[in-house]
């Protein structure tokens, strides 16, 4: 496994980490706690230290799960989690008053089973909260030792400035994939100018990267994925195929497989420092850990580069 440094933090975190969304067992389909303990220990056992999960994953469920899962491991990993989202009624709702901060930091420590997170995060902006409060609190928050170092989430270039002139952070929080390429064109040279670090989500596209759909899919009930992607639509998901062929050709000439070689793309971009992948199970995991063993050549990425602007995946400048 790769490590590289988060940023302007002293942190060492694996090139791959495993995002927790899917174990909080409320929006992505069904999984066994017992499962999910397993893929964490596999993903940890493989080289991946980086476990990035948030309260509103299962309304708190995947930080119990994550707690309980590095009970006795504890100093391998680098805990991220995040503030400001509450799952209230079903819905997700925005909310980084400094009361409700206060009370989220110590309910996260309790679920985890820990004295210190390692990365929070600010998981989306609020607009009706003032930015200076939240960030005062944060950073109370910080002196008392709660937290070691602070990110956000979601925030694009203008957000982050004024972020940063209140307090320090160290990284970011983005959707990026092969299937959503927003940050290319500002954000991720901003932040390879800035010294910031990148750990990107949603690198599968939902599952739609690792090449299994060759027809759109209907998803059992609890599943939300074709909601929460726009990917599970045309024409986005045709033209996905196209590039899926080429993926493949690559997976195969490298004995690698379509999933892996999308990983190990995003991580090669520059300004990249993690790319965050979902586990459900012991064998996901360590197949996503093999990705940040390899790397694509610089003739892999130009083919690459190349099938996606030629599956017309490139969307119009605004």
């Amino acid at each position: 496994m790769e490590y590289r440094t988060l940023g302007s933090s002293p942190l060492k975190v694996s090139a791959v980490g495993l995002g927790t969304w899917a174990i909080g067992d409320d929006f992505w389909g069904s999984v066994a706690d017992s499962d999910s303990i397993k893929a964490i220990h596999a993903a940890i056992d493989a080289g991946i230290n980086l476990i990035d999960t948030a309260p509103a994953y299962g309304s708190g469920h995947s930080e119990e799960v994550v707690g309980k899962a590095i009970r006795d491991r504890r100093d391998k990993v680098i805990l991220a989690t995040k503030v400001g989202i509450l799952r209230e009624k079903g819905a997700f709702n925005r909310n980084l008053k400094p009361e409700s901060v206060r009370r989220e930091v110590d309910d996260s420590l309790r679920r985890l089973g820990t004295d210190v997170i390692d990365l929070w995060q600010i998981h989306w902006p609020d607009v009706s909260t003032p930015l200076e409060e939240t960030v005062g609190e944060i950073d109370r928050i910080r002196e008392q030792g709660k937290i070691r170092f602070l990110g956000v989430s979601n925030f694009d270039v203008e957000l982050i400035e004024r972020v940063r002139k209140l307090t320090e952070i160290v990284s970011v929080q983005p959707h990026y994939s092969l299937l959503e390429r927003t940050i290319d064109a500002e954000l991720l040279p901003y932040c390879a100018g800035q010294g910031i670090g990148v750990l990107g989500y949603g690198t599968l596209a939902g599952g739609l990267l690792t090449g299994k759909f060759k027809k759109l899919p209907r998803f059992e009930a609890g599943d939300h994925r074709d909601n929460f992607y726009p990917f599970f639509k045309e024409p986005t998901f045709g033209k996905a195929q196209k590039l899926l062929a080429v993926l493949a050709e690559i997976a195969g000439e490298r004995g690698r497989s379509v999933a892996q070689v999308a990983i190990n793309w995003a991580i090669r971009q520059r300004g990249m420092t993690s790319a965050l992948v979902g586990a459900k199970s012991p064998s996901q995991a360590q197949q996503n850990a093999a990705a940040g063993e390899f790397a694509l050549s610089p003739s892999d990425l130009e083919r690459i580069e190349i099938a996606w602007k030629e599956a017309g995946l490139a969307r119009p400048a605004k």
